[in-house]
């Protein structure tokens, strides 16, 4: 450690200043590193995706390189490696990097390549599990039994709302590579505020259900680029507001890229009313239309070009076949 050039005290070079706070505590550190730090990428004529402000797209005829910023953590991908080196080279003029090698952990996401990519969270399902003491409890086979209707009366109400609050929030976190619970943790999302010994038992149920599916994932391979949607909807599945939970999940190819499970705003008179709803969520995310399909629509398309992934013919699927929407 050494002074600071312009400050330095002349009768005792070697102290160092003992700060009252330090540059993370400040509340303008954030937005002075982003801006130091896009400056640099966009000086690399790197672009500032529309979609995701951490995601930074270089585009040329032929290559394609992708950064991704999470605070002081760069993750670079490109097609091309010399380039990858000279922009790691570049970006070291400017700040002291240090270079990791090819990515097999960030951000709590195990990364695994061979002919395929796998994303994991197995390291975090562990310390999820030895946190919240079930480490040692008899795995389930499924993250909830099918009849399962929580209300916010059933139960006793919880001495430590806030195990119940941490715990599920951990659980949201797990889904961005376990889709299959997403169903389940959206359920005893519904009961943060007040959580009774019901909605505690149903959210261990899932506990035991990583305990015995550890290791699970998300692979992607390559394919074609034909995206095939599915949607569903549990009619009626609240038993306090009597609204119907809608759930869709999107494949580009034979690799899910998003899925949703989420209570609808308003109630449903019938089932049918509650399926057409998710089919027009869903659509969203498959049509680049703005003007009639909204903002998540415009975001996906605008991803996709900034990828260059060309548009694709899609089909969504509701689970009745009679409801299909094909382009």
């Amino acid at each position: 450690m050494a002074q600071p050039p312009g400050f330095v005290y002349p009768n005792k070079p070697r102290h160092v200043f003992l700060l009252h706070k330090e540059v993370y505590g400040l509340k303008q550190a954030p937005r002075t590193w982003y801006a130091k730090l896009s400056s640099g990428l966009l000086s690399l004529k790197f672009v500032n995706s529309i979609t995701d402000s951490s995601l930074f797209v270089h585009n040329d005829s032929s290559q394609l390189t992708v950064s991704l910023v999470y605070v002081d953590d760069i993750m670079l991908t490109r097609s091309s490696p010399s380039f990858l080196q000279f922009v790691i080279s570049q970006l070291q003029l400017q700040f002291p990097i240090k270079y990791l090698a090819p990515i097999n952990y960030f951000l709590g996401l195990e990364v695994k390549r061979d002919t395929s990519l796998f994303l994991s969270q197995t390291r975090y399902e562990v310390d999820l599990l030895k946190n919240f003491h079930m480490e040692s409890v008899k795995p389930c086979p499924t993250p909830i039994a099918a009849s399962t209707k929580l209300s916010k009366d059933d139960g006793i109400l919880l001495d430590n709302p806030t195990d119940y609050r941490s715990l599920v929030g951990a659980l949201h976190y797990l889904t961005l590579t376990r889709p299959e619970i997403a169903f389940a943790v959206n359920l005893v999302c519904q009961h943060m505020q007040h959580p009774r010994t019901t909605h505690m038992a149903a959210t261990k149920r899932i506990l035991r259900y990583i305990k015995g599916t550890l290791g699970f994932g998300l692979t992607f391979t390559k394919g074609s680029s034909f995206l095939l949607g599915f949607s569903d909807a549990k009619w009626d599945g609240n038993v306090d507001e009597r609204r119907s939970t809608g759930e869709y999940c999107i494949f580009l190819g034979p690799n899910i890229i998003s899925w949703s499970s989420k209570k609808q705003s308003t109630g449903a008179r019938s089932s049918t009313e509650a399926e057409y709803r998710t089919l027009a969520h869903s659509d969203a995310e498959l049509i680049a239309d703005i003007f009639t399909k909204g903002l998540s629509a415009f975001r996906f398309s605008s991803l996709r070009s900034e990828l260059q992934v060309d548009a694709a013919p899609f089909s969504l699927r509701g689970d009745n076949d009679a409801v299909i929407v094909k382009q």
